[in-house]
């Protein structure tokens, strides 16, 4: 098969084998998958990846013959948990110490013209919701984890960090939850002086800073960022301020299906282009682009 692959800093689109589903795991053809940030800061050597990246995709499930999800449309969550640990017993599979992370850590990513994945990491689309918004569920997820992780009052002063993919999706889902939102860019004013919630979701070190010079006492700020280099801050704010620090990662596919379903966000507006995946390194370059929002890989 044909897929997209990172090694040594550079990326080229080559011939490699195709995966084999082992027991318990699906064989999905790709449909389409979405390059993030995290792909962009891979190639800057995040986590020293080398192999296949992408954990944003839709695919139609192809095997095994026994499969449930055969011939459906499906997205899956990206972690890979043992399943045997204290915290997979506890529900908590994403932070499990020996899992792998599609297309991140040990586990061949989705910018390719296939992939495996557990089927219980496998949620089937509903037919209303089309490829293109499909590809969207996992940051979507990411965003929607706020609201498991944070309390969000109706009227809550929230300011989102990032106008990019990722706080756009977020600042959606605080409105959602009547939250007053303001999404900033890097040189934007802010309507008022500090904020009961702030979510950095940048992509860069310097958001931090920033974040904290925004957020009122006793606030909470979500960090969202995941970069190649370290962030540098002064954290003297944090505790004189008694400031509450939420690190905040992936999160449940069930209440992202289910704003597509409803149409309670809008997915299409962060599309920018489609890319067949023999163009996936000028597709990378697209995607880095400042302003560029959702570049998409169509095997």
């Amino acid at each position: 098969m044909r897929a997209l692959v990172f090694q040594s800093g550079k990326a080229a689109v080559r011939d490699v084998r195709r995966p084999a589903p082992r027991k318990g795991f699906a064989l999905v053809r790709v449909l389409l998958s979405g390059i993030c940030n995290t792909d962009l800061e891979l190639k800057r050597g995040y986590h020293a990846f080398s192999g296949i990246p992408g954990h944003e995709f839709v695919g139609v499930v192809e095997g095994p013959e026994s499969s449930p999800l055969l011939g459906k449309r499906v997205v899956g969550e990206i972690n890979l948990a043992c399943g045997r640990c204290s915290w997979c017993a506890e529900g908590l599979g994403r932070h499990c110490p020996r899992r792998l992370v599609l297309g991140i850590r040990g586990h061949a990513g989705a910018h390719a013209e296939w992939l495996t994945l557990p089927e219980a990491n496998l949620f089937e689309v509903p037919p209303g919701v089309s490829d293109e918004e499909a590809v969207f569920v996992e940051p979507l997820a990411a965003a929607c984890e706020i609201l498991d992780q944070v309390a969000v009052a109706p009227g809550t002063r929230a300011a989102v960090l990032g106008p990019g993919k990722l706080g756009r999706l977020v600042a959606e889902v605080l409105l959602s939850a009547d939250a007053d939102v303001e999404l900033l860019g890097r040189s934007s004013r802010a309507r008022v002086a500090s904020f009961d919630l702030v979510v950095e979701a940048t992509g860069s070190p310097a958001g931090m800073p920033r974040a904290l010079a925004l957020v009122r006492p006793r606030g909470t700020i979500v960090w969202k960022s995941t970069h190649h280099a370290p962030a540098r801050f002064d954290a003297a704010p944090l505790v004189v301020n008694e400031v509450t620090v939420v690190g905040s990662r992936c999160g449940r596919f069930e209440p992202a299906l289910e704003f597509l379903r409803m149409r309670r966000v809008d997915v299409r507006s962060l599309l920018s282009s489609v890319f067949p995946l023999r163009d996936a390194v000028r597709a990378l370059r697209e995607a880095a682009r400042p302003g560029v929002l959702k570049v998409l890989l169509r095997p």
